[in-house]
């Protein structure tokens, strides 16, 4: 069994929370300070039909590693775990910018050494995000966590405004490596100060890793990410590859089930499926990264497009959605913290994105960047109410032995629903837009294809206008599509059983007899 043989020192919690919060904030710009660099990287590599590899096997590295930090994180102690994640992800940093420079190769292989390294800093950064928040699961109880996991989603939200900015000035001043190297001054400080001033129980186990359970899970969701990446774009729906990946990610993912129902120490505890909340607040984490992160995506096509901003304005132009998300998040933490009651916050936070969601149907050629900086401030607030809370209820849901695995749980179905909206999203865009005037404006004819802006501006204004309204009319339609998904978080949270949350990190309340059965049923092992 799992032991912990030091306890916590409680003074350093805010010293350490500086550095969980570089630690985050590195995980957080990475994807959109490169996205911004990436033209320049096209240009000097080519490899134009691999480049978006570079953010897939960013993506797809940390998905698959996220469950698995999180397991080890609960066998060996957090503090080794997550400063060796930390670790990975500044070498894949160091070896991303030193791709196709000389040291590794020259420029022809400068493409592929990029994408290996890529997935590298993927793997790294997978454990930083389970690990800042199951870290603050064993700094503080959860009664005071909503206040702490409230600074992190401030933290998302600062990141996904300066991305643009620093991704912006970097491009346009510096080499396009040092979208990778300024990484390296970061995370060393936060190395530095967690090394000196994080003090986290030690654990020993007598289990050794499930490591036939995280090869089956790895292969399941990377054949998942694969599905959601290619899908429509590289091959269509129907064709055998996506058909072959999908039957791979069936029978891999119910190996894997039956592995875990089996291992001593499963990569992924089924048995914490069967405690309602946890159940209840996967499918939530899903349903709010299909819907957040599927439909946040087409913001800036709108703005950049539709509204003439240039890309780093169109940063700015989501400081509301970033606003409202911040300071409810702060706001949301403190009261959880000082009444102990949370259950009502994600029924709200559903109903309010749900509102946000269907006020953005109503952008169109016409709506003022006023207009749209309510809507996104709508949406904005029921994402805070939202995105630590769902946090809260998951670790306050599990013993504190399993908290990096609920952690990482949470953590892998908020990102797969993200990957499913990305995809379906833009499915349903290309298609809508296929259909308009504005079709003609893509090259390439759909989603895959890159918008031309500077054709678009040499239309004449009559042809302009009706192109700019079919590419809204799409975007619209996006949204749409997403109300229907957002409606079903406050239906789901309502089934949510408010559980007292603890004031010390002990075990978890107790489970109803029901629950006990159900979890009993779940880890019988299969004859």
């Amino acid at each position: 069994m799992t032991q912990a043989t030091q306890a916590v020192a409680r003074p350093n919690v805010r010293v350490v929370l500086f550095g969980l919060m570089i630690a985050m904030m590195l995980a957080m710009l990475d994807n959109m300070i490169v996205s911004t660099a990436l033209p320049r990287i096209v240009n000097e590599f080519g490899g134009l039909s691999h480049f978006t590899w570079v953010v897939t096997a960013y993506v797809l590295g940390t998905t698959v590693s996220t469950p698995i930090w999180g397991k080890l994180g609960d066998l060996y102690g957090r503090k080794s775990v997550f400063l060796t994640s930390v670790g990975l992800f500044l070498l894949g940093s160091a070896l991303c910018g030193m791709a196709g420079s000389g040291f590794l190769g020259g420029p022809s292989d400068g493409m592929v050494q990029l994408i290996a390294f890529r997935a590298v800093q993927g793997l790294g950064a997978g454990g930083l995000m389970v690990g800042v928040m199951a870290i603050i699961g064993d700094l503080v109880p959860p009664r005071e966590r909503g206040r702490y996991q409230g600074m992190i989603a401030g933290i998302m939200a600062i990141a996904m405004v300066a991305g643009p900015l620093v991704g912006g000035f970097i491009t346009d001043h510096l080499s396009w490596r040092w979208a990778f190297y300024v990484n390296l001054p970061l995370g060393g400080v936060a190395l530095v100060l967690l090394i000196t001033t994080m003090h986290l129980p030690k654990y020993r186990t007598e289990h050794r890793i499930d490591w036939l359970g995280a090869a089956l899970l790895s292969v399941g969701i990377t054949a998942i990410v694969l599905i959601t990446t290619w899908g429509g774009n590289e091959y269509d729906w129907v064709s055998g590859q996506i058909i072959g990946l999908a039957a791979l990610a069936l029978v891999t993912l119910i190996a894997f089930g039956l592995v875990e129902r089996r291992a001593p120490e499963p990569i992924l505890p089924l048995g914490l499926f069967a405690n309602r909340n946890f159940a209840l607040i996967s499918v939530i984490g899903f349903l709010l990264g299909f819907a957040m992160f599927g439909a946040m995506n087409f913001l800036p096509l709108y703005q950049q497009t539709v509204q003439g901003a240039s890309a780093t304005n169109s940063g700015l132009l989501l400081l509301p959605l970033m606003f409202g998300m911040l300071v409810v998040s702060l706001v949301i933490g403190r009261a959880i913290t000082r009444t102990g009651r949370y259950r009502a916050y994600p029924i709200i936070g559903g109903v309010v994105m749900a509102a946000g969601m269907g006020l953005l149907t109503m952008l169109d050629v016409n709506t003022s960047k006023v207009e749209s900086s309510i809507f996104m401030f709508v949406l904005g607030v029921g994402m805070g109410f939202l995105m630590q809370t769902t946090m809260l209820i998951a670790q306050n849901s599990v013993e504190q032995k399993d908290l990096g695995a609920a952690s990482g749980a949470a953590t892998f179905f908020r990102s797969i629903g993200g990957s499913f909206g990305i995809s379906l999203f833009g499915a349903i865009f290309a298609n809508r837009l296929a259909d308009s005037a504005a079709g003609g404006a893509f090259s390439g004819g759909g989603e895959g294809g890159a918008m031309d802006l500077a054709q678009l501006k040499r239309l004449p204004a009559q042809a302009r206008e009706l192109v700019l309204g079919g590419l809204a009319d799409a975007i619209s339609h996006v949204f749409l599509w997403a109300v229907l998904f957002t409606v079903a978080l406050p239906v789901l949270a309502w089934f949510i059983k408010e559980i007292p949350l603890r004031t010390a990190n002990g075990p978890a309340p107790q489970a109803t007899p029901e629950e006990q059965a159900e979890t009993a049923l779940a880890k019988a092992p299969v004859a």
